[in-house]
């Protein structure tokens, strides 16, 4: 019996499957009707630019988005300049994948500082320079906030909000902005912020993870497998489709113990709780 495909917008994220190589996240893909996939930059350079491109286009996948660039936020303007650079790379990856969306993870304080308002304008600096390769490559820079646990460390972006101050200092064809369930749900601004993203164009990445108290595994590697937690997921993405988002919906969802397990069996209960709590 043939299994029914995955639903059209569903995309999967390589981390939520992070024991597969990427032949064999293809391969599963592939076997289960998915149709997009979010790929990563470590495990994708590690395999070859040029020859995952090739993989991936040759089963007729597309990819949503790559992750990441970003960590814009160093106060030595040396440290910049080589993130500038890297960032740069990243770049030319996605434009060789096809992948329209760099997913941009901002980056936290620099050691022994405490200004966040300095180190999101250090971010709009960077964002100055980047934003126009980017989109000269066809690629679009993504902007995502993440939960407020990780601003000191890892994102000054917390909001939605301001993802959006900063996104729209750019043209919407350069920068917009990734809305992701895990890190956003709390947040009673969302709906008028997702609003404002739709009305300008910007939302260019939808992902979804649920949120579990308590965090399993900790603020980073705590994710909760689709409708494990407190998140309304559909009304999440119907707020999303609102806005105007017609995309794909990137399961992301980092946790050991779905790692643990038959890659095969993990991709078969990630699309059926897509479909249950999601679609």
């Amino acid at each position: 019996m043939t299994p029914t495909p995955a639903p059209a917008r569903f995309s999967l994220n390589q981390e939520t499957i992070r024991q597969w190589s990427l032949p064999e996240l293809v391969a599963g893909c592939t076997a289960a009707g998915v149709g997009a996939v979010g790929l990563w930059r470590d495990p994708v350079q590690k395999f070859g630019v040029r020859e995952a491109a090739k993989l991936v286009a040759d089963a007729g996948l597309r990819v949503s988005s790559l992750c990441r660039g970003g960590f814009f936020t160093a106060a030595d303007p040396a440290c910049r300049a080589a993130a500038l650079a890297d960032n740069r790379r990243a770049v030319e990856e996605a434009a060789e994948l096809g992948a329209d969306t760099l997913v941009l993870v901002s980056g936290g304080l620099a050691p022994g500082e405490r200004d966040l308002a300095a180190a999101r304008a250090r971010i709009g600096e960077v964002l100055g320079e980047l934003a126009p390769w980017a989109c000269a490559h066809g690629v679009r820079l993504g902007i995502e906030p993440l939960h407020p646990m990780f601003a000191s460390d890892r994102c000054v972006v917390s909001t939605l909000g301001q993802a959006l101050d900063l996104a729209e200092q750019f043209p919407a064809d350069q920068v917009g902005v990734v809305a992701d369930s895990y890190h956003l749900w709390w947040d009673e601004r969302l709906p008028a912020d997702l609003r404002r993203a739709g009305e300008g164009g910007r939302i260019v990445s939808v992902q979804v993870a649920d949120w579990v108290t308590p965090l399993p595994e900790g603020v980073l590697l705590g994710r909760g497998q689709l409708g494990d937690g407190s998140v309304d997921l559909r009304g999440f993405r119907e707020l999303a489709d609102a806005a105007g988002y017609q995309g794909p919906v990137e399961v992301e969802i980092f946790h050991p113990g779905l790692w643990a397990r038959d890659g095969g069996e993990v991709l078969r209960e990630v699309i059926e709780r897509y479909r249950e709590h999601v679609a």
